[in-house]
């Protein structure tokens, strides 16, 4: 996997505000837009931590990454506004005690309405270049799924990890028959950057007893419109 230098999907900076899907003392859960890295890499500038002073405490501090999302992948992304906030978030994730949803649109239609796909993910380095490989030598790797619809030879599909492996949710649906609508890298041929069709739909969790709980849900961006509504989606906002 070579490292895009590709710009597309730039946040205004007085945008980010719009996107807040949930602001507490302690964090924020923000809608991140397809197509912007969260932080620097290699060849790719533009990234989400340039406008994360937009949110900056009374102190001007900004508020840090409780954890990642691809760049071309939509949705709830957690933002922590304290090192204690930090700390405990990544515990949580640590734990397993985040729930987190995605839907997708892929090509193709799983044999099962429902299931687990376990397959250990490895992921395999060359000079300027990397990409996810299933592996009985790899890490763990377990996605629940389930059809939401389909139309088209399409699926629209609910996915939940059970585990937080580079790639997961791409490579498992590539390697049941159904790789992403859009993907670049794990489906039949590539494709370019920047359409791919995958949400980080909802996450929830809580910081701990004495907190209150937090839950929160990202709407479809608008490439993934159409396709969903190809296979059954009516606009609704569902769980």
């Amino acid at each position: 996997m070579t490292p895009d230098t590709t710009t597309f999907g730039t946040l205004p900076p007085d945008a980010l505000r719009a996107r807040i899907l949930h602001e507490d003392p302690w964090l924020y859960v923000i809608d991140k837009p397809a197509g912007l890295a969260v932080h620097k890499a290699g060849k790719i500038l533009d990234n989400l931590e340039l406008y994360l002073p937009v949110l900056a405490d009374a102190e001007g501090i900004p508020p840090k990454l409780a954890h990642r999302l691809d760049r071309d992948t939509a949705g709830c992304l957690v933002l922590g506004r304290t090192p204690w906030a930090l700390k405990r978030m990544g515990q949580l994730f640590a734990g397993s005690q985040v729930e987190k949803t995605y839907w997708a649109v892929a090509d193709g239609i799983p044999t099962e309405p429902a299931g687990v796909i376990d397959l250990p993910l490895l992921k395999r380095e060359v000079p300027g270049s990397w990409t996810i490989l299933p592996d009985p030598a790899g890490q763990p790797a377990v996605t629940e799924y389930r059809v939401l619809g389909t139309g088209g030879g399409r699926s629209w599909l609910e996915l939940t990890p059970r585990t937080g492996r580079t790639h997961q949710l791409r490579v498992h649906c590539a390697l049941i028959g159904c790789p992403l609508t859009g993907e670049p890298f794990y489906g039949p041929e590539r494709r370019p950057f920047g359409n791919l069709h995958l949400l980080a739909r909802s996450i929830s969790f809580q910081l701990g007893q004495q907190y209150p709980a937090v839950a929160a849900v990202a709407e479809p961006p608008e490439h993934m419109r159409d396709a969903l509504a190809g296979c059954g989606w009516n606009g609704l906002r569902m769980g």
